[in-house]
């Protein structure tokens, strides 16, 4: 029961970022994606492979139980003039290839390590989110989660933050004047290295 209530909860929280996230690509201008992202040495072409790449090819895969084809990692998705289109396409079918609760059971082989679905689930919704941001920001978009899906983000982060900080995928945390009444969201970019008022 404890297991059904959880992935409950992450599926919600993985639709309502993919919904967002397809919104934020539909509003990034061609003219932006070689122009500097928020993310390290990347510029938004970059990280835009990135997030589409992983948080919706990555999701369905990893859905499936089945490796990123080779063909996939490869791929430069905003050469395509309707990259955004097909990025929303295919973050509905990692959707759906999750909304069958027999896929949250068991454990996902990722490679350098084995973690429970849900754990994975997560993850992969933590990076839709937290990249998502990085390209709305970079874009002069905003990036809006619900506090019920942003506190589950938030856990996510503080759970994963120093293993994320020992392979350089997050950055220190960033200090917040206002940590205890910041919301979740804000707490998340920040705990994870981002500026969430830069």
């Amino acid at each position: 029961m404890e297991n059904e209530h959880a992935s409950t909860n992450a599926y919600t929280c993985m639709k309502e970022c993919a919904a967002e996230a397809a919104r934020v690509a539909r509003g990034v201008d061609a003219d932006r994606l070689p122009e500097p992202s928020r993310c390290a040495d990347w510029d938004v072409r970059t990280l835009v492979n990135h997030w589409v790449l992983y948080s919706s090819h990555g999701l369905e895969h990893r859905a499936l139980r089945t490796p990123l084809p080779d063909e996939l990692t490869a791929r430069d998705f905003t050469a395509d003039a309707d990259w955004a289109e097909r990025y929303a396409d295919q973050l509905e079918r990692a959707v759906a290839a999750w909304s069958d609760p027999a896929v949250w059971e068991g454990d996902i082989d990722l490679g350098h390590a084995t973690l429970p679905a849900v754990e994975v689930a997560a993850l992969v919704t933590k990076e839709l989110a937290l990249h998502g941001w990085d390209v709305a920001r970079s874009t002069g978009q905003d990036f809006h989660v619900s506090d019920a899906s942003a506190l589950l983000i938030l856990a996510t982060v503080d759970a994963n933050a120093e293993l994320y900080r020992r392979y350089e995928g997050f950055a220190a945390p960033v200090p917040l004047p206002d940590e205890a009444s910041a919301p979740p969201f804000t707490r998340a970019l920040s705990h994870s290295g981002r500026d969430p008022h830069a």
